[in-house]
């Protein structure tokens, strides 16, 4: 089975490979693929972004890497055949951010969501945390 991890990704962070590499034990392939989000504005270019995912899936023989920044995550989904989408969730204001568009991306397409709790020790790392750490030069342990 086929699994879509999707993200803006700016920038990969030690919750998104974690996520990542459980992902990929429990799929027979995932295809981690940047995604475009209106609501967040690009810190890196998507060029990067996919060089660090890559970075980060060198050792993940069944993962490979895209990025699709036109048009809805479902349309991605039915092109290349995917219906599954993978999300992490940090705790229960992520949840209530995803359960939306989890509903609505069965509604439109069929397409399942599976979500995977973060790890305690990661949870509270977010890209906009890391960005804001790497920022004043600190980097979150």
């Amino acid at each position: 089975m086929r699994a879509l991890f999707p993200g803006s990704f700016d920038p990969v962070t030690q919750g998104h490979q974690d996520v990542l590499r459980r992902a990929a034990l429990l799929f027979d392939e995932v295809v981690v693929c940047v995604m475009f989000n209106s609501n967040k504005t690009g810190r890196f270019p998507i060029t990067e972004r996919l060089d660090r995912l890559r970075a980060a899936a060198t050792d993940l023989s069944n993962v490979t890497v895209d990025s699709h920044t036109g048009g809805l995550l479902v349309d991605y989904c039915r092109r290349v055949g995917i219906d599954v989408v993978i999300r992490g969730v940090r705790g229960v204001p992520d949840l209530d951010y995803e359960m939306p568009m989890a509903c609505m991306n069965h509604e439109l397409a069929g397409v399942e969501t599976f979500f995977i709790a973060a790890d305690p020790a990661l949870a509270h790392i977010s890209s906009t945390l890391v960005t804001a750490m790497s920022q004043q030069d600190r980097v979150p342990e």
